[in-house]
Parts: C-alpha cells; sequence; structure tokens
C-alpha cells in the first residue's frame, strides 16, 4: 500500500512538473521535454531538432570589413536627409481631331507628370538638379526624405551643362551638403548616388569613379563617368564622395542598347565645379557664362617633347577638328602637336582644354604649335562652345 502511495505521488509530482514546463514554453515549439530530457539549454535546438545556425565570422576577425560596413551606414544617414524626390507636371497640348459637326478640333491639354532627383545645398532651401528635370513644366513640388512637399520655384538653369537651381517654397533650416572640388576626384576613389529612381525614394548605391573627362574636346562637355548603379529617377541626385560632399550631379546612364532604360554599368555626373560655377551665376543673377571654344579633339595621352621646340616639355597631339570651327579655319589641322596658349604650357591636354575654355568669346589666342619639325605660331578668334552632343 505504501509502495502504491508512492508511486502515485511520483506521477502526480512528474504531471504537475510537465504542466509547469508546458505552460513556461508555451508559444515554443523549438524547445521541448526532449530537449530537456537530452540537457539542452533554450536557443539550443530549433523546430525540426536541429542545432542552431551561428555566424561564420565573428566581428572581431573582420575588422577592417566591420568597420567599413558602419560607416557606410553612417555616410548614407549623413546624406539622405539631404537628398530630395523633384515631382513635375508638364501640360501637353491635345491631339487634333476631326468632329463631324465642327470640323478639326484641338482635344484637352494632357497633364504629363515628371520625376527627378535633388539635393539641397543651402538651409534655405536652395536645391540644385538637372535641367532636364524642370525643363518646360508648368509646376514643380520638392518632396524631402521624411515624406514633407513643398511647393518649388525656378531659379535659373543653364541647358548647355544641364544644371537647374530650385527654392524651396514655405520653409526653412533644411539640411544641406557641400560641393567638393571635383577638379581633386581620383580614378577608382568611392563616391555614392542617392536619389529616387523609379520612384523609390531615399535609394544609395555604392561604385567608384570609373573615369575623368570622359570627352577631351573642347566642344563636347566633360563627364564623371561612375559604376554607381543610376536609373531613371536619379537624374539631378548627388554623386558623393566618402566625406558626404556632392562631387557631381547624376545625369545620364550609357544605353548601348536603345531598347535598353535600365543601368549598364556606365553613369555619368556633371563634375560639382562645373555646377558650383551655374549655381554662383544664377545666385549672382548673372548671365550664363559662355565658355571658349575652338573646335579641338586631343589625344588623351601628352606628347613628350625634345627641349628644342621653345622650351616646352609637353605636347598635346590634335586627332580631329569640327567642321567649321574657329580652329579649322585659322589653319589648324590633324597631326599638329599644341605645345603652349597664349605663350603658356600646360600639365596635360585635359588641362589644356580647360584653359581654352576659360578664353573669352570673340577674343585672340595664340597658339604655338611643332608642325613639320619647327614651332609655329597660329592666331585663333575665339568662339562660342556649340551645345553638348
Amino acid at each position: 500500500m505504501e509502495t502504491l502511495r508512492r508511486l502515485v505521488f511520483a506521477v502526480t509530482v512528474f504531471l504537475v512538473a510537465f504542466l509547469i514546463f508546458a505552460l513556461w514554453r508555451r508559444g515554443d515549439d523549438s524547445y521541448g521535454l526532449l530537449n530537456l530530457l537530452r540537457g539542452e539549454k533554450p536557443g539550443e535546438a530549433t523546430a525540426g531538432g536541429l542545432a542552431s545556425a551561428k555566424p561564420k565570422l565573428d566581428l572581431g576577425e573582420i575588422p577592417l570589413l566591420s568597420a567599413m560596413n558602419d560607416e557606410f551606414a553612417k555616410l548614407s544617414a549623413a546624406v539622405q536627409p539631404s537628398v530630395v524626390s523633384v515631382n513635375t507636371k508638364s501640360l501637353r497640348r491635345g491631339q487634333p481631331a476631326w468632329h463631324p459637326f465642327f470640323g478639326l478640333v484641338t482635344g484637352r491639354p494632357e497633364v504629363v507628370p515628371g520625376l527627378g532627383s535633388g539635393a539641397i545645398i543651402s538651409k534655405e532651401g536652395h536645391v540644385v538638379t538637372n535641367y532636364h528635370v524642370i525643363a518646360d513644366v508648368s509646376e514643380v513640388v520638392i518632396t524631402t526624405n521624411d515624406n514633407r512637399k513643398f511647393p518649388a520655384r525656378i531659379l535659373g538653369a543653364s541647358r548647355e551643362r544641364d544644371i537647374a537651381l530650385l527654392k524651396i517654397e514655405g520653409g526653412g533650416d533644411f539640411p544641406a551638403l557641400a560641393f567638393a572640388n571635383s577638379d581633386e576626384a581620383r580614378v577608382g576613389q568611392l563616391v555614392f548616388a542617392v536619389g529616387n529612381p523609379f520612384g523609390l525614394s531615399g535609394t544609395v548605391t555604392q561604385g567608384i569613379i570609373s573615369a575623368k573627362d570622359r570627352h577631351l574636346s573642347d566642344s563636347q562637355l566633360d563627364y564623371l563617368q561612375t559604376d554607381t548603379v543610376i536609373n531613371p529617377g536619379n537624374s539631378g541626385g548627388p554623386l558623393v564622395n566618402i566625406r558626404g560632399e556632392i562631387i557631381g550631379v547624376n545625369v545620364a546612364i550609357y544605353q548601348g542598347d536603345q531598347n535598353v532604360r535600365a543601368w549598364q554599368g556606365v553613369g555619368l555626373a556633371v563634375p560639382a565645379n562645373d555646377a558650383k560655377a551655374v549655381v554662383d551665376a544664377i545666385l549672382r543673377q548673372a548671365p550664363a557664362v559662355s565658355t571658349g571654344y575652338l573646335g579641338l579633339e586631343l589625344s588623351a595621352e601628352a606628347v613628350l617633347l625634345d627641349r628644342g621646340f621653345g622650351g616646352a616639355r609637353l605636347g598635346a597631339y590634335v586627332t580631329d577638328l569640327d567642321r567649321g570651327s574657329p580652329a579649322e579655319q585659322a589653319g589648324l589641322a590633324p597631326g599638329d602637336v599644341i605645345t603652349a596658349l597664349n605663350g603658356r604650357g600646360f600639365a596635360s591636354p585635359a588641362d589644356l582644354l580647360k584653359a581654352i575654355r576659360a578664353l573669352s568669346p570673340g577674343s585672340e589666342a595664340k597658339v604655338s604649335v611643332v608642325r613639320d619639325g619647327r614651332v609655329v605660331e597660329v592666331s585663333v578668334r575665339v568662339g562660342t562652345r556649340p551645345d553638348a552632343r
């Protein structure tokens, strides 16, 4: 009899303990009685009875990657509040149609929405974007990263450089980004594109500057080339360096296949110095600055010269001329090697082109050229650079 009571007592204690355990682990199918009896601790088993997977690497084993991970996230968080969505509306004329009673009539105008990106560059709410984002629009609305909406007015723009300056109405004390010196940009340096591709606001992509001075001609505009992912909607958004400064303004993607509108690995950005020059001119209410133009296309590699050619050590090889350009009219020709402009040498063909663009249209320039083994000087009337092609 005593043995039976002890057995009943033991069973009762076991059932009570099991009930308490079941209530404690209620809703957690990953840990049960068998796990307890095997001596496993909670968290060491899963629903299938498999041991929980652990990270392959501890952060202490990859300190550099861990630090980069944190820094990239910190940079993105710092830049995103200054990047805005530029929403536009434009009116498209109605299509003419034949009406049986009224004859040829024009349909109602159609409202066409547009989308781009921009960067706030002053606490007062000045926003830099692309000209093509706001060209011929009737309304501009800025949407900030925290989803506030403001009307904006267009202060001015440069069609040639594809840069526009907007001003947010009805707000103040905005987070702003500074311009970097794009002349100091280096091929291979890390950059981040921030914008609203396909309307997905606050998107950040990372890459490098793939090339500089992508066009080596004074008749075409220079861009920074980047492999950072840029898609429709990114236009006007900033390309920033690791300090969170605007190194360029994203403007276009290369389309090797015209039927593909998505990113193909080549993006272009207007250098920050060019964008800032446009912004400064607009704020000064100065007319657009015309840049000098001779119509030269140069080899990217400098020519090393003997000291006998006027003391110049470097020259720029002329590969082609624009038809009817000032350079062609002055008698310059492919194969000439330019050694100086107005008596001054240069460090590279790209620097020579910058010096040409700094000339005033209508002025006269003296171009020193090595031709047929001797140095000749050619006078050229500086023209005005045509729109980019």
